[in-house]
């Protein structure tokens, strides 16, 4: 089955199922890979989709096997976390400014390194302890900042050769690593991904990319870098990846600190889809939004969108006003915020 499941085929499944429903056109919400998905319909199946939103879109050039260009995101919300946290330096400990918390942090990752932390019945190398970290940061809402900053207390009590006990939220994150019991969360993804583009099978290759992206990005950098299932596929791709370039009408939503498909990759999509309008979340670091993230003005777009089937007759912006340790999160001032 590997080499037919692929992103064009479930398109083809999607459109099957349109057909013996009946519908001429199809209304669809995607997250993410969803948002790509929803692309790639629009552009197979020109003139059969209805009111479409794209939440949390990338640059549909980029998605593959590798996860390179997400490391200036990751890297502002590290910060961005690393702020709050020093805030509750008397509740975490780790350090009474972002300086401080970061370089605990580092601390962290390279005594992992040298020898590998113990917590409760898990070892934790210099492979697990990045990935943590990797995952940790992409939520600005108070309790997953406040989850994560649990996890690098009890890494921080590792480091120094006592014993710990996982919390909750980190037990379910090295389960989810470590084990396979939910394999079948992830698995599927993979195998459409290896389907869709073909990814390097030289070791040689990811290990210099993982030495030239160290350079620069020392934490993320050997993260996106890094070798993975497709490399090791048994099947090529049977197809070429789908070209993105339509008028078909959506609404793409993005926050402008999402740290898996970045604010950028969502600009790139809308470029493509000319068609389409532009909701932009300000200063949030979120992935999945619309409904999910909780902000009312978001919500309140889309429903909009929704219920009338209109497009906004311009690009939107919706902000979540700060709280007194929350940092400005955003892209790079390079001008491109400004497009409305």
């Amino acid at each position: 089955m590997l080499p037919y499941a692929t992103t064009r085929n479930t398109a083809r499944d999607m459109d099957i199922v349109r057909a013996v429903l009946g519908e001429r056109r199809i209304s669809y919400l995607g997250y993410s890979y969803g948002a790509y998905l929803g692309a790639v319909y629009a552009q197979m199946f020109p003139g059969r989709t209805d009111r479409m939103v794209l939440d949390s879109a990338g640059d549909p050039r980029r998605l593959g096997p590798r996860l390179i260009g997400s490391e200036p995101a990751l890297e502002r919300a590290l910060r961005a976390w690393a702020s709050w946290t020093a805030a509750r330096h008397h509740d975490y400990g780790l350090g009474r400014t972002r300086r401080a918390v970061l370089a605990t942090v580092w601390r962290i990752v390279q005594a992992s390194s040298a020898r590998p932390l113990r917590v409760g019945s898990y070892t934790l190398d210099e492979h697990v302890v990045p990935y943590l970290v990797y995952g940790g940061v992409g939520n600005d809402h108070d309790q997953a900042r406040a989850a994560f900053a649990s996890t690098v207390k009890v890494l921080d009590k590792a480091m120094s050769g006592a014993t710990v006990a996982p919390t909750p939220e980190l037990e379910a994150s090295l389960q989810f690593i470590l084990s396979g019991a939910n394999s079948h969360l992830v698995s599927p993804a993979a195998a459409i991904i290896c389907g869709d583009r073909a990814a390097p099978h030289d070791a040689e290759v990811y290990w210099d990319d993982i030495q030239r992206s160290r350079r620069r990005h020392p934490l993320f950098g050997p993260i996106t870098n890094n070798i993975g299932p497709c490399a090791f596929w048994p099947e090529p791709p049977r197809e070429q990846p789908t070209r993105i370039a339509n008028r078909a009408t959506a609404l793409i939503v993005s926050a402008t600190g999402d740290t898996a498909t970045t604010y950028r990759g969502a600009q790139a999509l809308h470029r493509l889809m000319t068609g389409t309008r532009l909701l932009t979340l300000r200063e949030v670091i979120a992935h999945g939004i619309y409904g999910e993230y909780g902000n009312a003005c978001v919500d309140a777009r889309v429903n909009a969108y929704l219920e009338t089937g209109t497009l906004p007759t311009r690009d939107l912006a919706c902000h979540t006003l700060p709280s007194a340790a929350r940092q400005r999160v955003g892209p790079p001032a390079d001008g491109t915020r400004r497009r409305r």
